[in-house]
């Protein structure tokens, strides 16, 4: 139909403005040199300017005939409701960027099994063990193949909901782990950036009720039937048992046993400093080594293949299950391996005089103030020397047992038969 332009007025007019033609079709002039043509129309309550060329490249008549197109396309009929072709076309831009940027981005996976590569020197053999694991059997499935900016806290919560009531640590550890990587692969100066991953209050909403936790302590044996129960261990055979022992006489924990070095042990100052990356506090940790501990590091064999003070018949590591075979052998399967620091705390509150500083530094537990964690780690080492003898005096009294000058059980100062040799025991 005609309209209320001309092309000769459309060829000369210069001035800037936005000039009707009618049923929505607009000459939008910026300049003289600078003239599009443009389709206003409404969609959904919304507001619509579909360009449909410059002036140089489409007459006027061409102009009428796209914008007639355009809106049968806008209205529709009864079988189709119309389109938003503004919207159409912005969708495609997007996905068409969004294919762009798949391709020259990492996926998820990607950027993780690179995260993990960066740390594997200084990570302990149960996070090398766990992060890989974790991250495969809970997170790749629903976003591994996704870019960093494709991933949604919808998607963080499907991968979550399965397991995060039944399996409440797993999922703690696998959600810090998918928001630790993606917080390493976005720009830090990106303000109006929020990972996914986030523990928001949507997210926590959103996923189901968890009963409340009820605390349950790492059961321990009393401290009064410790030295009974040390008298009992000597008589056991195998690494696993020697390993028992140094933990019991060390007060540590069972994956810094397990994975304890030779390098690791300074004879002349008797003492075992364990690196930071096996510490729960992710520090140095020095233990002064009582004279039963030491006797233990003399009786075990050195493996020529590994630096291990207490390798597995293979020559690695054991699994930290060893010691608890141990104790389910001896009849003290009720107990656990960490509970044995339970036993130590115990007996030093209660039958000792030494102040909280010097057992909280024997166990290596985190202080408030970073001087005063220095402190302890430092200027205690001393009292804590003096505190383990004391523990180990305590536990292989002579009352109880005594030791001849190889480190091995004089069984004749005891009430127990010499045990006979099990070469199939851990």
């Amino acid at each position: 139909m005609a309209g209320k332009l001309k092309p000769l007025n459309v060829e000369r007019e210069s001035r800037p403005g936005k000039y009707p033609d009618g049923d929505g079709l607009y000459l939008i002039v910026a300049s003289a040199s600078s003239k599009n043509w443009s389709y206003r129309y409404w969609k959904d309550g919304k507001q619509r300017w579909l360009g449909l060329g410059s002036f140089k490249d489409v007459s006027l008549k061409e102009a009428r005939l796209a914008r007639d197109a355009a809106r049968l396309r806008v209205r529709g009929d009864r079988s189709n409701p119309g389109v938003d072709i503004v919207q159409e076309k912005r969708t495609a831009r997007n996905e068409a960027r969004a294919v762009e940027v798949k391709v020259t981005l990492p996926t998820f996976e990607q950027c993780a099994e690179a995260y993990i590569r960066e740390h594997w020197s200084i990570w302990s053999r149960k996070h090398r063990n766990q992060w890989p694991s974790s991250l495969k059997r809970y997170a790749y499935r629903t976003i591994g193949n996704l870019t960093i900016p494709e991933i949604k806290p919808s998607h963080i919560y499907e991968l979550l909901q399965p397991i995060w009531v039944g399996k409440r640590e797993t999922a703690n550890r696998v959600r810090g782990r998918i928001e630790t990587i993606i917080a390493k692969n976005v720009d830090v100066d990106d303000a109006d950036f929020r990972n996914p991953a986030e523990l928001t209050k949507q997210l926590r909403e959103k996923l189901p009720r968890r009963p409340k936790r009820v605390v349950r302590h790492h059961p321990a044996l009393p401290y009064a039937e410790a030295p009974h129960f040390m008298a009992r261990l000597s008589f056991a055979s195998g690494m696993a048992a020697s390993m028992l022992r140094f933990l019991i006489f060390t007060a540590c924990r069972t994956n810094e046993v397990v994975d304890a070095l030779r390098s690791e042990i300074d004879r002349s100052s008797s003492t075992w400093k364990i690196p930071g990356e096996r510490m729960k506090m992710n520090q140095d940790h020095v233990v002064p080594l009582s004279e039963p501990a030491l006797l233990i590091l003399d009786r075990v064999p050195e493996c020529p293949r590994r630096e291990l003070i207490f390798p597995n018949p293979d020559g690695g590591a054991f699994s930290e299950n060893a010691m608890l075979a141990v104790l389910d052998r001896l009849g003290y399967g009720h107990v656990t391996v960490h509970g044995f620091r339970s036993t130590f705390t115990t007996w030093a509150e209660e039958c000792t005089d030494y102040p909280d500083g010097v057992r909280e530094a024997a166990l290596a537990h985190k202080y408030k103030s970073e001087t005063t964690a220095a402190y302890q780690r430092g200027q205690k080492l001393e009292k804590r020397r003096v505190l383990m003898k004391d523990w180990a005096q305590f536990l292989v009294g002579s009352n109880v047992i005594r030791f001849d000058q190889t480190g091995s059980v004089d069984f004749e100062s005891t009430g127990f038969s010499r045990p006979t040799t099990d070469s199939q025991r851990v």
